[in-house]
């Protein structure tokens, strides 16, 4: 039986099309907290015996951030910055190539005194300025701050209607004690990237000196700004013990066709 239009038939609704577009390539400026609590040591050490500290770790962290975000777009660009008091830029130009990026990273040490509080303005003066040289080149910028502070929450001076870039934050911190606060700085932390970020920022936090959570925590932060969801609504990485014992647990097939092939 044919269904012909106009004889009480309703008409079948448009199909719908998403339009493709191109997500923009990223600037992205590496922010480096060099602390003397930079160098406070992780729960693993390297082949030599050679204590492996938190600065060590967070370059590490970098080079496979930046070798994994280039194999995604090998357009991506990189730039450095350190934070004592301030931030202070340790390479400002973007780049691609991954022996610059090295290189800045070797560039990046930690003083051996306490640097006292941290102000973020200078850093969101720079990254704003950048951010509108990446913008008349159709990118986008992004700051990711690492920071190792367990007392001193960072402070910054900045108005609420400029957000030009997104901030990302990874927070390596001591446990709570009587001299330090770090549920107080990750709240400042919280409190900057709310106030400064276009898109979604993404913020972690690790107080059990282990790499693999570092690692973890920016491999997450590959996720391209355009493209995220809230914080709130994040299900990545997942579990894999608990998908094992889910796959565990089903019923198996006993009339399930193996293969030999």
């Amino acid at each position: 039986m044919e269904v012909v239009e106009g004889q009480g038939s309703a008409a079948a609704p448009p199909a719908y099309t998403l339009q493709p577009s191109r997500l923009a390539s990223e600037d992205i400026l590496f922010c480096v907290d060099v602390d003397n609590e930079s160098l406070i040591e992780m729960k693993v050490s390297t082949a030599g015996g050679r204590p492996y500290t938190r600065l060590d770790s967070i370059k590490q962290a970098i080079l496979l951030f930046v070798n994994a975000k280039l194999t995604i777009n090998p357009d991506h660009r990189f730039a450095f910055a350190g934070l004592g008091k301030s931030a202070f830029s340790v390479r400002k130009e973007f780049t691609s190539e991954i022996d610059s990026v090295i290189s800045a990273c070797r560039g990046i040490s930690a003083v051996d005194a306490p640097s006292g509080h941290a102000d973020l303005t200078q850093l969101f003066r720079v990254a704003a300025h950048e951010a509108k040289k990446s913008c008349a080149q159709n990118r986008i910028l992004r700051v990711i701050l690492l920071y190792c502070r367990s007392s001193i929450p960072p402070q910054h001076q900045w108005p609420a209607t400029q957000k030009l870039f997104t901030l990302d934050v990874v927070y390596l911190h001591d446990k709570p004690g009587p001299d330090n606060c770090p549920q107080k700085v990750y709240d400042g932390l919280v409190e900057a990237l709310e106030h400064v970020s276009e898109y979604e920022g993404y913020i972690f936090e690790s107080g059990q000196g282990l790499t693999r959570v570092l690692f973890r925590h920016m491999c997450t932060l590959l996720s391209h700004p355009q493209q995220r969801c809230v914080q709130d609504d994040l299900d990545i990485p997942k579990s894999l013990t608990k998908k094992t014992a889910v796959a565990d647990s089903a019923p198996a097939d006993e009339n399930a066709v193996v293969s030999s092939q």
